[in-house]
């Protein structure tokens, strides 16, 4: 699949900067991703990104993830999709500042953990949304849950087939 994927010259991808915060082992990403409790993604329009913050689900088979989304029957999410359904996605959490109080002036830094890639998104058939949606409660809710029958109707669930991420963290004691 290609989930932790090694970068190099010419490949369209360029090595992380801060190689020394990036997480390529897939339990630890993964562990990142259950901490988490929004994901970005961004559509392609027009030129210009358009990023939207959504609430999400990840389920796991073998090494290959599949992140599930709700929202609406009709709006521009769906409309690009239709266009091009590739999209990049991010998510972090961890989020705390650092003041170095023994530096003169301002110096701080932000410990936070984060994972972001990009994957192909599709609508789900009818059949199969109400398994995932209960994926995506699992991220919050974690016990079995319930959905009234009228609610489905009115819901689109998308699925995300992860191509490729990569995970980077920054401890701060």
């Amino acid at each position: 699949m290609g989930v932790l994927p090694e970068w190099s010259e010419g490949s369209g991808s360029r090595l992380m900067r801060r190689n020394d915060r990036e997480i390529r082992d897939f339990n630890e990403i993964l562990e990142i991703i259950r901490t988490c409790d929004v994901c970005r993604i961004a559509f392609n329009d027009e030129g210009f990104p358009y990023i939207v913050p959504l609430n999400f689900g990840a389920e796991v088979r073998g090494e290959q993830i599949y992140f599930y989304f709700h929202g609406a029957m009709k709006g521009k999410k769906l409309d690009l999709i239709a266009k091009d359904n590739r999209a990049a996605f991010e998510m972090d959490c961890d989020h705390r500042i650092v003041l170095d109080k023994e530096q003169r002036g301002c110096s701080c830094t932000m410990g936070y953990a984060s994972v972001m890639g990009h994957g192909t998104i599709e609508i789900v058939p009818e059949e199969e949304k109400e398994d995932a949606l209960r994926i995506l409660m699992r991220q919050y809710h974690g016990e079995a849950f319930s959905f009234h029958k009228d609610v489905l109707k009115h819901t689109v669930v998308l699925k995300m087939t992860v191509l490729d991420m990569t995970g980077k963290r920054n401890r701060i004691s």
